[in-house]
């Protein structure tokens, strides 16, 4: 079955064609843990869980790397509203994200970076 995604650039739907058909990568921003998952923190969650599923079962090896936004002024914000510290908040909050991502039964990403692990590298 062939694959085939609408590109934004073009505007058009094209043939899927891996870079490297035997170890496909994908990339999804992921949460501002800040408070609960809403539904536009669930919608991109279950639209690319859907595709992963569909390239897992398609190429023989996928990574699916999803990240978790962690240092954000919401987060701030909420931090200093609450009096939490920020890691303890955006700890507990991405912990509520992940059960509420379980209760949609997606699947989790193969990689899922925090921001705060890579500010040296998005300076």
């Amino acid at each position: 079955m062939a694959l085939s995604v609408y590109n934004t650039r073009t505007r058009a739907k094209e043939a899927f064609e891996p870079i490297d058909p035997d170890h496909i990568r994908m990339y999804v921003c992921g949460p501002t843990v800040y408070d609960r998952a809403h539904i536009g923190n669930a919608r991109p969650v279950v639209v690319f869980d859907t595709l992963y599923r569909l390239l897992k079962a398609s190429y023989p090896r996928v990574t699916y790397v999803r990240n978790i936004t962690d240092v954000d002024d919401k987060i701030i914000v909420r931090a200093k509203e609450s009096g939490e510290a920020i890691e303890t908040l955006t700890a507990r909050t991405a912990l509520m994200f992940h059960e509420d991502m379980g209760e949609l039964n997606a699947l989790p990403p193969s990689i899922e970076p925090r921001a705060t692990e890579h500010i040296t590298q998005m300076i």
